[in-house]
Formats: structure tokens, C-alpha cells, sequence
């Protein structure tokens, strides 16, 4: 049986007079990608950035290998292995793949044992050796150039080679196959599969529920704030997922 990596008890959060989530829950194991849906203002994002740091619940407990999640933040989710890919990637269109991999976290070499420098050699190595880890193929041509001449397939992937890099054991992605072509969006959900077979967790956010259908081993369905249900996908299709989101 896969480990519990992620464990959501009542979790509750209030902006002002908004209840934007209420007593959701839900857990997470190593392999599985849960697909997470819901109508615009029913919690997703909300519930995403709980889990990422960015927000505090007012209520409930997140706990991580069994542990619980204290005092959480984007970089002690970071820390833990949470890396969250937002629909605008967060990647420096002015900068290479390697340059994006190793954004904020570059690594460094001295000329002549004196000068500080990037090591660029370095990070083009493993950089290069990621992606080709995980299937992703950007040409040589197009390696050590600025990002925004990337596809926004090859894009997403230079996004998601950079969190399994840096240890992701849970990979939160929203709406990752949006605004690409029917190609691209082949290519990202292949390498979802390529991630699962790592033993990757992932929560998967989308609109599409073709796409959560076709991907995902678990639905979690959000209305106003509160969880309407949970479902194999299996064992449910798109009709009653529309049900649960709604309300009928």
C-alpha cells in the first residue's frame, strides 16, 4: 500500500465575511494524482495555497508523512517537498532552462579561486539531465536560449523539471494543460504519468474534466467552499462530477 503523504483534516479558511473554505478534508499517497474541481469561488485556489503556505487555515490540521505541518509557508512547504506550478508557471522569460531550474537557488564557482561566478556548466549539466530523466526533449538550439521562444508545452515542463530537481515529493499543478494545443497537452499528461511512476504525488487543478478523468486516480470535488464529494474515477464519469458541482 503507497504512504500517506499528505493528510487535510477540517481545514477551514475566512477572509472577512467570505467563508471560503469550510471542514474540507481529504489525504494524499505517493503515486496518486488527485484530481481537485469545482466551479470558479468554490475553494480550489484557496485550498492550493493552504497547502503551499501562502495562506493560514483558521481551523484544522495539515499533516505531512504523519507529521504535523506547524507553521507552515511556501518555503517550509518548499522544504518539505510541496512544490506548487501556477497557470503563469512563475518561470524569468529572460533566462534559460538552466537558468530557470536554478532560479533563486543558483550555483556558484570561483575564477581563479578568487572571482565569484556562475556556474553555468554546472547547471546546464543537470539541468539537461533532469528533463532527460523525465522524457521532456528541448532541443540543443533552444537550451541556452531565453524561455519565451519555448513552446507552452516545453514550457510547463521546464516548470516541472525544475521541482522534481529540487526534490518535490508532492507537485501541485494548476491548470496545466490550459491554452495549449491538443499536442502539447498530450505531452504534459504523459509526463504526469512519468511523474506517477516516480512515486510523485500530485494534485492536479483543472477545468477540463477530460482531462481529470484521463489522468487522475481520485476526484475531489469542492462547491462554496465545502468538499461535495469524493470519487474514484473508476468508478464515476463526467455526468455525476457535474452532478456534484452544481448540486443536483
Amino acid at each position: 500500500m503507497s504512504e500517506e503523504l499528505l493528510s487535510v483534516r477540517g481545514i477551514s479558511k475566512r477572509f472577512g465575511g467570505v467563508q471560503a473554505l469550510s471542514e474540507v478534508s481529504f489525504s494524499l499517497l505517493a503515486g496518486e494524482v488527485l484530481g481537485l474541481v469545482g466551479d470558479n469561488g468554490a475553494g480550489k485556489s484557496t485550498l492550493v495555497k493552504l497547502i503551499s503556505g501562502v495562506h493560514q487555515a483558521d481551523k484544522g490540521e495539515m499533516r505531512y508523512r504523519g507529521k504535523p505541518i506547524i507553521s507552515n509557508s511556501p518555503k517550509a512547504a518548499r522544504r518539505l517537498g510541496i512544490e506548487t506550478i501556477y497557470q503563469d508557471l512563475s518561470l524569468a522569460d529572460n533566462l534559460d532552462v538552466s537558468g530557470n531550474v536554478f532560479l533563486g537557488r543558483e550555483r556558484r564557482r570561483r575564477l581563479l579561486g578568487i572571482l565569484p561566478a556562475l556556474n553555468r556548466r554546472f547547471m546546464r549539466h543537470e539541468s539537461r539531465n533532469i528533463l532527460d530523466s523525465l522524457g521532456i526533449n528541448i532541443e540543443p538550439q533552444n537550451f541556452t536560449k531565453p524561455v519565451r521562444n519555448l513552446s507552452g508545452g516545453q514550457r510547463q515542463a521546464v516548470a516541472i523539471g525544475r521541482a522534481i530537481y529540487w526534490k518535490a515529493k508532492i507537485l501541485i499543478m494548476d491548470e496545466p494543460t490550459a491554452s495549449l494545443g491538443v499536442p502539447e497537452q498530450r505531452n504534459v499528461k504523459a509526463l504526469i504519468r512519468n511523474l506517477k511512476s516516480k512515486n510523485v504525488a500530485l494534485i492536479f487543478v483543472s477545468h477540463n474534466l477530460g482531462d481529470i478523468l484521463e489522468v487522475s486516480d481520485r476526484i475531489l470535488v469542492l462547491r462554496r467552499g465545502v468538499s461535495a464529494g469524493e470519487r474514484r474515477t473508476e468508478e464515476t464519469d463526467g455526468d455525476e462530477i457535474v452532478k456534484l458541482m452544481v448540486g443536483a
